[in-house]
C-alpha cells in the first residue's frame, strides 16, 4: 500500500517566523464527517457532476475481506454537505480507490483503484467507471500480463484526450517494475504505453497526467532524475517516449524542492506549476516543501518555500481559482499549539497568504488532495484524517469570489460536444468560444449543451446570463 506512515510522523519542526500575509476574510464550514460506516479517509479531491452535486472516493469504508475498515467507496455530495454513498468496494471490484474521479465526455465518472481487483493475486488495481446514480461497471483489473507487465496499483487518477482515450499512471508494474503510463480506450483495450526505466530516468509517479496546450502530457515522479529526487516528464501522444523536462534537487541544498508527489496544472499564463513535498526551506529538517513553476520548455522558479508556520509537506498540489491565483493546501504546519496543515492562495508572482490554519482535534488534518472550486465561487476539500470520528472530511471555505463556469471537456475540434456546468444558468441568452458564438441548449439550470462552432480559437468560453457574464477558468484549447 501506499507509504505514507511517515507523513504523519512529519518532520521535526525549526520553527521559524511564518512569510504568509494576512488572509482576507472567509468562511470555512465543516460538511461531512467520516465514520468508516460511511466511509473513511478521503485522499482525492471532489469533482462537480453536471447535476451540481459534487463526486468523490474515500480509501477506506465499508466491508469486506482485505481490509478491517472496509475497501473504500464513491460517495456523492449536495454543496450543502448531504452525503449518499453510491458504492462499497468489496475487493473483486477494487479497492483502495486514492485518486480523483474524472468527469467524462458522456456524462460518467471514471476513476482507479490502487489495489484489488477480479481474480487478482498480487496488488493489481482497477480501471472503474460509475454512474451518476452509482452503477460500477470494472473496466479493467491490471496485473493482467505475466509480471504484471501492464502496471499495478495506480494511484493517479485519468485524464481523457481528444480522442476520447483515457491516459493515467501506475506506480509499480511495468518492465522493471517502477511503474508505467498506460492508455485504455472505453470499450476496448489497454496499451502500456511507457515503462518506467529507474534513475537516471524518471519512475514510480504517485499523481496522473495533465494535457498541456501543446498537446503533450506532463506528470511528475517522486523519484528518479538527475539526484534520484524526483523529475517533471512529458510525453508526446503517439511517440511513447518520455523526455525529463526537471530533475528536482539541482539546486544547492535542494533549495527548488525535491519529492513531488502531486501532479501539475496549467494556468492561463501557459505554464505548469506544481509542488515538492521536501526541499526549500530548511526551517524542517528535510525541507518544508515548495511551490514551483516550470515552463513547457524546462525553465524553473521557486515560487514559494515552505517554513513550517506557513505549512509544512504540500501533498495536495494546486489549482487555479476563478480569480487567477494559485490554491492549494499542505499536509501539517500551521500557526497554533496544535497545527495540523494549512490552506493558502498564492499570486502566479509568488505572494503567498494564509487563508486558514487548522488545528487538532477535529479540524481536517492530513489534507492529500487538491481543492477545488464550485462554479458558485465556493472551495471545498477532503482531508484524510481529523473530524469528530477521525475518519476524515469534507469542506468548504468561501473567500468571497463569484460565479463562473466549466466545460467538459477542457478542449476539442469545431464539432466535438462540450457541456458546460454552472449554476443559475437556466435564463442563459449566449454561448461564445474566444468571440465565436456557438448554438446550444439549456439542460438545467446546472447545465448547458453546446459544440465548437465552426472558426472558434482557443480561449475564453463565456456564457451570457441575465445581469453578468460568466467565463471558465483556464482556457479552453481549440484542437486541429
Amino acid at each position: 500500500m501506499k507509504n505514507i506512515d511517515w507523513r504523519s510522523a512529519g518532520a521535526v519542526l525549526l520553527l521559524a517566523a511564518a512569510t504568509a500575509i494576512g488572509a482576507p476574510a472567509q468562511t470555512y464550514s465543516a460538511l461531512v464527517n467520516f465514520a468508516f460506516a460511511n466511509g473513511g479517509n478521503p485522499s482525492a479531491a471532489l469533482v462537480q457532476g453536471a447535476d451540481g452535486n459534487f463526486y468523490g472516493t474515500t480509501v477506506y469504508g465499508g466491508a469486506c475481506p482485505l481490509y478491517e475498515d472496509g475497501c473504500g467507496s464513491v460517495f456523492k455530495m449536495t454543496p450543502s454537505g448531504t452525503l449518499t454513498t453510491l458504492h462499497f468496494f468489496t475487493g473483486p471490484d477494487g479497492a483502495a480507490p486514492y485518486a480523483t474521479l474524472f468527469l467524462g465526455a458522456d456524462g460518467n465518472f471514471y476513476g482507479t483503484t490502487a489495489i484489488g481487483g477480479a481474480d487478482c493475486t498480487a496488488t493489481c488495481g482497477t480501471i472503474f467507471m460509475i454512474t451518476p446514480a452509482g452503477d460500477l461497471t470494472t473496466l479493467y483489473t491490471f496485473c493482467s500480463l505475466a509480471g504484471c507487465a501492464d502496471g499495478s496499483v495506480p494511484y493517479g487518477g485519468l485524464i481523457q484526450t481528444a480522442d476520447g482515450s483515457l491516459y493515467g499512471t501506475t506506480h509499480y508494474g511495468g518492465a522493471s517494475d517502477l511503474g508505467t503510463i498506460f492508455r485504455f480506450v472505453p470499450g476496448g483495450a489497454l496499451t502500456t504505453v511507457y515503462s518506467f526505466p529507474g534513475a537516471p530516468g524518471p519512475f514510480s509517479p504517485y499523481s496522473g497526467l495533465v494535457r498541456g496546450a501543446d498537446g503533450n502530457l506532463y506528470g511528475t515522479t517522486e523519484s528518479g532524475g538527475s539526484a534520484d529526487s524526483g523529475t517533471v516528464f512529458s510525453l508526446i501522444p503517439g511517440n511513447n517516449k518520455v523526455e525529463i523536462v526537471y530533475s528536482f534537487c539541482s539546486q544547492p541544498a535542494c533549495a527548488d524542492g525535491e519529492y513531488p508527489q502531486a501532479g501539475l496544472i496549467q494556468a492561463t499564463d501557459g505554464n505548469l506549476y506544481g509542488t515538492a513535498t521536501e526541499g526549500g526551506s530548511d526551517a524542517c529538517t528535510f525541507g518544508c516543501g515548495t511551490i514551483f513553476k516550470i515552463t513547457p520548455g524546462g525553465a524553473f522558479t521557486t515560487l514559494h518555500s515552505f517554513t513550517g508556520n506557513d505549512g509544512f509537506f504540500p501533498l495536495g498540489g494546486l489549482l487555479e481559482g476563478a480569480d487567477g491565483n494559485l490554491y492549494g493546501t499542505t499536509y501539517s504546519g500551521g500557526s497554533g499549539s496544535c497545527p495540523t496543515g494549512t490552506i493558502f492562495e498564492i499570486t502566479l508572482a509568488g505572494t503567498l497568504t494564509t487563508l486558514d490554519n487548522l488545528t487538532c482535534p477535529w479540524d481536517p488534518n492530513g489534507i492529500e488532495a487538491p481543492l477545488i472550486q464550485d462554479t458558485n465561487g465556493t472551495f471545498y476539500g477532503t482531508s484524510y484524517g481529523g473530524g469528530h470520528d477521525l475518519g476524515g472530511t469534507v469542506f468548504s471555505l468561501s473567500n468571497g469570489l463569484g460565479p463562473f463556469v466549466k466545460a467538459v471537456p477542457h478542449g476539442g475540434a469545431p464539432g466535438t460536444a462540450v457541456t458546460i456546468l454552472g449554476t443559475a444558468l437556466a435564463g442563459a441568452t449566449g454561448v461564445s468560444f474566444n468571440g465565436t458564438a456557438a448554438e446550444f441548449t439549456v439542460v438545467s439550470d446546472t447545465e448547458i449543451s453546446t459544440t465548437v462552432p465552426a472558426g472558434a480559437t482557443t480561449g475564453s468560453i463565456r456564457v451570457a446570463v441575465p445581469g453578468a457574464t460568466l467565463s471558465n477558468v483556464g482556457l479552453f484549447q481549440v484542437l486541429p
